[in-house]
C-alpha cells in the first residue's frame, strides 16, 4: 500500500499555483520544440498530480489558471486572451472541459482511496480487538483493553471505561492514563456498553484538542458493542461455572444424604433391636446372648463412629484443614496396628504384611497414615473373593520415597476408571453388594497428598495393587513417576 502525502487546503492552492507555474516556464522554454496540442496534454498533467496531492479544490483551481496560462503563453495571439481562430476557441472549451473532469475523477478516486483506507484500518483495530477480547473472561481485564484501545485510537486526553456491579462482585472503574484527572470539563462523548440484556458499563472520552470525527465515534462505538459483548459473555460464563459447581454441589450432598442414610439404617437397626431385647425380659442377664447382644452395640458403634469420623475427615480435606502432625514412625508398626483393628473385617482373609526390618523410619502423621492402610486393607477385603490373600509391602524407591503397595486378588478394574476410584462416592465393581460411604479411597488421597505423596491404582496379573508413596525426608522432594 503506497503513501500520498496530503497537503492543507491552503498549501493545495499554492502547490496548484506553483506547478502551473512552473509548468508554463517549462513549456515556454520547449516552446519552438513542442506543439500547442503537447501544450495542452502537458498542462492536463499537472493538474492531475496537483489533485492528487492537493485534492478536488485546488485541482479544479489549477485546472482554470492551466487554463488560462495556456490560452496567454501558447495560443495565437500570445500575451492576450482573445481568440481569433474557431478551432483555437473550441481547442480552449475542450482544454477546460477535460482539466474540470479529471480533477473530479482524480479526486473521487482519492478520496476512494482513502475512505477505503480508513475502513481497512478500522476492520483491522476491530479484528486486533476481538482477539484480544475473545480470552478474557475478567470484568478488569475487558475495562483494561478498552480503555487502551480508545486512548490510542482516538489519542485522547483522558479515558473512563465502567463497568457496572454484578452479583457477588464490585463494580470496575479503569481510567487512563491513571493519574489524577486534571480536565473540569465533561466528557465529549458517553458510550454505554449495552446489550440484549441491558447496559452493562459506559465508555467516557475527552479530548480537547478538536472533536471527534464522524469515523472516530463510528469506531468507538463499535469497539464498545465488541466490549459489551465480551462483559456479557464472562458474566454468563461466570453464571455458567456457578450453576455447573451448585449442581455438583447438590449431587453430591444428594449422593452423601442417599449413602449416609442406608449405612446409618442398618447398625441403628442394629442396635434398637438388641436393647430392645436386652431391656425385655426374653434374655437372661447370665446368658451368653446377653454378651452377643451387648457385642453387637459394641461393633455397630464403632462402625457409626468410623462413619463420622470419615465425614469429618472428607469436609477437613475439602476445606484444606487436614495437617498432618509428623513424628518419625516404623511403617511396621503402623501396619501391624492397622490390621490388628480389622480382625473383624479380614476373618475371611489372610492379611500378610511383608516389610523388611531394615526400612527407613518414615517422618508421617500415625494416626492418619494408619487410616489410610486400614482403608485400603478393608476396600481390598470388601472386593476380594473369601479366604484369598490381601498383601501389604514397601520398598525404597531411592533416597527420597517408600513405595508401598496393598494388592488383593479381586477383580480388575477397567482402566479408564482407575482414576476415579479416588473420587467420592465412585464405586465400579459390586457396587449393589458392598457396604461403605464410598469415601474411603478419597480419604486416603487425602491424606497421602497432604503427606506430600502420590497414591494410584493398577491391575497385575490375578492382583488389583493400590500404591502410595511417603518421603523419607521432612522436606518434600520431587514427586517420583508411577512405577509401571
Amino acid at each position: 500500500m503506497y503513501f500520498v502525502p496530503r497537503f492543507s487546503r491552503r498549501a493545495g492552492y499554492g502547490l496548484a499555483v506553483l506547478a502551473v507555474a512552473a509548468t508554463t516556464a517549462i513549456l515556454a522554454a520547449l516552446q519552438p520544440f513542442l506543439d500547442p496540442p503537447i501544450d495542452a496534454l502537458i498542462f492536463l498533467m499537472t493538474v492531475g498530480v496537483v489533485t492528487s496531492l492537493g485534492g478536488l479544490g485546488p485541482g479544479i483551481f489549477s485546472a482554470v489558471i492551466a487554463f488560462l496560462a495556456f490560452n496567454y503563453f501558447f495560443l495565437p495571439p500570445t500575451h492576450t486572451f482573445i481568440v481569433h481562430q474557431t478551432q483555437d476557441i473550441l481547442t480552449l472549451i475542450a482544454f477546460l472541459i477535460v482539466a474540470v473532469v479529471i480533477s473530479q475523477l482524480v479526486g473521487r478516486a482519492q478520496s476512494s482511496a482513502r475512505a477505503a483506507s480508513a475502513r481497512e484500518r478500522e476492520a483491522t483495530q476491530l479484528y486486533e480487538l476481538s482477539l484480544q477480547l475473545a480470552g478474557l473472561h475478567d470484568d478488569r481485564a475487558i475495562a483494561q483493553t478498552l480503555g487502551e484501545q480508545t486512548y490510542q485510537t482516538v489519542q485522547a486526553d483522558r479515558v473512563e471505561v465502567a463497568i457496572e456491579a454484578r452479583a457477588g462482585d464490585a463494580a470496575v472503574l479503569i481510567a487512563l492514563p491513571q493519574a489524577e484527572p486534571t480536565i473540569t470539563v465533561p466528557p465529549i462523548l458517553r458510550i454505554p456498553l449495552r446489550t440484549v440484556r441491558g447496559q452493562q458499563g459506559e465508555i467516557r472520552v475527552w479530548r480537547t484538542s478538536r472533536p471527534l470525527e464522524p469515523a472516530e465515534e463510528r469506531l468507538l462505538r463499535t469497539s464498545a458493542s465488541q466490549g459489551a459483548i465480551a462483559v456479557e459473555r464472562a458474566r454468563l460464563a461466570h453464571a455458567a461455572n456457578r450453576s455447573q459447581v451448585l449442581e455438583e454441589s447438590d449431587r453430591l450432598k444428594s449422593a452423601l444424604l442417599s449413602s449416609v442414610s442406608h449405612e446409618l439404617r442398618t447398625p441403628l437397626a442394629t442396635i434398637k433391636a438388641a436393647v430392645t431385647s436386652l431391656r425385655s425380659a426374653a434374655v437372661p442377664w447370665d446368658s451368653a446372648a446377653r454378651d452377643e447382644l451387648l457385642a453387637a452395640i459394641e461393633e455397630e458403634t464403632d462402625y457409626l463412629n468410623q462413619l463420622v469420623g470419615n465425614l469429618l475427615d472428607m469436609s477437613r480435606i475439602e476445606a484444606g484443614a487436614l495437617h498432618p502432625q509428623r513424628r518419625w514412625n516404623a511403617l511396621a508398626e503402623i501396619a501391624g496396628s492397622a490390621a490388628g483393628s480389622l480382625r473383624a473385617v479380614t476373618q475371611n482373609h489372610r492379611v500378610r504384611i511383608d516389610l523388611s526390618d531394615e526400612l527407613p523410619l518414615v517422618s508421617v502423621d500415625y494416626v492418619q497414615i494408619e487410616q489410610v492402610i486400614r482403608n485400603l486393607i478393608s476396600n481390598s477385603a470388601k472386593y476380594a473373593p473369601p479366604n484369598s490373600e490381601i498383601r501389604l509391602s514397601a520398598c525404597v524407591v531411592d533416597p527420597a520415597w517408600l513405595h508401598v503397595q496393598v494388592s488383593n486378588q479381586g477383580p480388575s478394574v477397567p482402566a479408564e476408571h482407575l482414576e476415579r476410584i479416588f473420587d467420592k462416592f465412585y464405586r465400579v465393581t459390586a457396587a449393589d453388594r458392598v457396604t461403605g460411604t464410598g469415601l474411603g479411597l478419597s480419604i486416603c488421597k487425602g491424606i497421602i497428598e497432604a503427606h506430600g505423596g502420590r497414591i494410584w491404582a493398577e491391575n497385575a496379573p490375578d492382583r488389583f495393587i493400590f500404591n502410595f508413596t511417603l518421603p523419607l525426608t521432612e522436606q518434600k522432594p520431587a514427586a517420583p513417576e508411577p512405577t509401571p
